[in-house]
């Protein structure tokens, strides 16, 4: 039985799970019926944080134009365009042992594709949630369903993985952003052309 959170709680996944290393961060998320005269894409993303609370290279993003970091810690599993089906529409593998020493915080992150030139937004979206599962045995560990506090955002902070001494803790965040992508970028150090 998965540990439902609240927005804002934490837990820690690695106390209560000996020797787990292998997760499956899992977004997923339903469009409503607002015609918007345009498909949604929404695209996950992870940004691996040093203690700045900033990336320290430009490959620390992880999102679909570069799926995976180059210490093999974390994997985006592709991108899906329409957010079809049931379960995770987007998935990010992390390797929490392979993840670098100086990594401290990894952010999960959604954003809408082109939101301003289709006007869509986060108030457009519902039964959006992120979970963690056990990728060795499939088991779902931890699970935030994010509910419908959005309105006017393009973007959104899901949650984070978090080291706390030798521990991995996971922060249920929630929060919503305008500017979409740019401005998660902007927000963490990645520099956008």
């Amino acid at each position: 039985m998965p540990v439902c959170l609240q927005k804002g709680q934490k837990v820690s996944l690695t106390k209560d799970n000996p020797g787990l290393t292998k997760v499956v961060v899992g977004l997923g998320w339903d469009v409503n019926q607002f015609d918007t005269g345009s498909a949604f894409d929404l695209d996950a993303a992870a940004f691996m944080l040093a203690d700045t609370g900033k990336i320290s290279a430009q490959e620390d993003f992880i999102f679909y134009g570069n799926l995976k970091h180059p210490s093999g810690g974390v994997e985006h599993m592709g991108d899906n365009l329409t957010g079809e089906g049931e379960g995770d529409d987007e998935q990010i593998k992390v390797n929490l042992s392979m993840v670098p020493a100086n990594i401290t915080k990894i952010v999960f992150t959604c954003t809408i594709y082109e939101a301003e030139q289709r006007r869509q937004n986060f108030g457009q979206v519902n039964n959006a949630f992120i979970r963690i599962c056990n990728e060795v045995t499939g088991e779902e560990l931890v699970r935030y369903d994010l509910g419908e506090d959005f309105s006017i955002e393009t973007a959104a902070v899901f949650g984070e993985l978090y080291k706390n001494g030798s521990e991995w803790k996971f922060n249920a965040i929630g929060s919503g952003f305008q500017g979409g992508l740019a401005a998660l970028c902007a927000s963490y150090g990645v520099q956008v052309s």
